[in-house]
């Protein structure tokens, strides 16, 4: 399982959080009650759920959760704990883009030139790229963790050198600039660039410029033989039961992937990043503009209820993570599992609801509405989120049920929410909103995940 499984765009990948719709908004509850309600909501997710881990969530310098959950290490018996250190995956992403904007601060770069003038051994393909547009996921150039051979080759120590040269000659996927992409390749490159400019190694310059003048004293590089004190090992879940998870040598993920990290470390890099300690104002706002995709540079940017907020997930074998910061409140909401799979952003999506005095509904609290089994045909039917991802719905008797290839989910009828009816899948955490037409017939479905929803055409 690459190490960029955790990134999910605005369209519905997978499913993740419920949260109440936007428009149901609740009085801001006491400090005391909103401790209680994260704890409440990060201690639901269980194991067998997929989810060990730590979470931490700040209000400004007030902290309303920093706990562990389950196991660090199963075997051992060792409980997880907020100094335990997880890979963070594609949350490094963000630190690449920082460095890159230090560099132009400094004078040595700029995002808008194109790679072949930092590297002047660049394939032809990639003349037209930009820095720029490999921050933000435009550039084109295919990613690398889909080629066939990656698995196999992947599990072997490589050069940044060797890495950009696996992919180098591969054929663009779309003119430079013209669409979005989520590439890990990009930031292979950036990493790659960043090493050319300074003339230091990526981990040096990381250490010099950020995790050293922020104090972020529990973060670095990951390598294959280093022995890291408080590590969480990784895991996943297989057939309900938990396994220790196969990872590729982490010379790999390299500018894409590669750090480890602790909850109070990212809060540190969250405080630093927005409280001007790093960028400059200008480059901050590059960084968190949203372009194509809702990508800024190494995060995403959107709103929640109005409200501005940056975010991004992470997965590498084994882990999963999610980072979200509300600037103009000062909250951050951390998210770490030793468990790989979506769950971190399933939590963190409600976490950050909580924080900002949302409703939230857990998947316990979901209460069934009587329906009678004749009315659940009208329901039946498959549609189309995109022309490779069905979402396909079956009568059994006096229950419905969402279908996939291999499994069948049970579903609940919440009756009428918004003048629609309105069903829960509890083990996907999903809320499905069927729309009819003029004639009463279900005609299209909008599937409720978090601040975004997505809606699928009945085929």
């Amino acid at each position: 399982m690459p190490f960029r499984i955790q990134f999910f765009p605005a369209a519905l990948a997978v499913f993740v959080a419920l949260t109440v719709p936007q428009h149901a908004m609740a009085a801001e509850p006491d400090v005391d009650a909103k401790k209680a309600r994260l704890d409440q909501v990060a201690g639901s997710y269980t194991p067998e759920q997929g989810f060990m881990g730590t979470a931490l969530v700040a209000d400004g310098d007030t902290i309303l959760l920093d706990k562990g959950y389950g196991k660090a290490d199963v075997e051992w018996d060792i409980a997880n704990i907020p100094a335990a250190k997880f890979r963070i995956g594609s949350l490094t992403k963000q630190f690449t883009a920082a460095l890159v904007l230090l560099l132009q601060q400094d004078g040595k770069l700029n995002i808008a030139d194109p790679i072949s003038r930092y590297l002047p051994d660049a394939p032809k393909a990639w003349s037209a790229i930009t820095l720029a547009e490999l921050l933000g996921h435009t550039s084109g150039i295919p990613e690398f963790t889909d080629d066939p051979h990656f698995s196999e080759w992947s599990m072997s120590p490589h050069t940044p050198a060797e890495e950009l040269a696996f992919f180098r000659d591969k054929p663009l996927d779309f003119a430079p600039g013209s669409k979005f992409a989520y590439s890990n390749s990009n930031y292979e490159v950036l990493g790659v660039v960043i090493e050319k400019v300074s003339g230091k190694s990526y981990r040096d310059v990381l250490g010099e410029r950020i995790l050293k003048p922020l104090g972020m004293n529990d973060t670095g590089v990951d390598d294959d033989a280093l022995i890291l004190a408080k590590r969480a090992q990784g895991y996943k879940l297989k057939k309900g039961e938990l396994e220790i998870a196969r990872s590729e040598s982490m010379t790999v993920p390299y500018a894409a992937g590669a750090l480890y990290s602790t909850t109070g470390d990212l809060l540190r890099w969250e405080h630093g990043l927005f409280g001007g300690k790093l960028l400059s104002a200008r480059s901050l706002k590059l960084m968190t503009t949203p372009g194509k995709g809702d990508y800024g540079l190494g995060v995403l940017a959107g709103t929640r209820n109005g409200v501005q907020f940056v975010w991004h997930n992470g997965g590498i074998e084994g882990f999963g993570t999610y980072l979200a910061y509300v600037p103009a409140r000062r909250i951050a909401v951390v998210v770490f599992s030793n468990i790989e799979g979506s769950i971190p952003t399933i939590m963190g999506d409600q976490l950050l609801d909580v924080a900002l005095g949302n409703p939230v509904v857990l998947a316990s609290e979901h209460k069934a509405v009587p329906i009678a089994a004749e009315e659940l045909a009208k329901f039946e039917g498959t549609f189309l989120l995109t022309p490779t991802q069905p979402f396909t719905f079956v009568r059994n008797g006096d229950a419905l049920s969402m279908k996939s290839t291999t499994t069948a989910y049970p579903m609940i009828y919440e009756g009428i929410r918004d003048g629609h009816p309105t069903f829960y899948v509890a083990a996907r955490y999903l809320e499905i909103e069927f729309i009819p037409d003029s004639k009463g017939a279900m005609a299209s479905i909008v599937l409720h995940q978090g601040a975004m929803n997505a809606t699928a055409a009945r085929k």
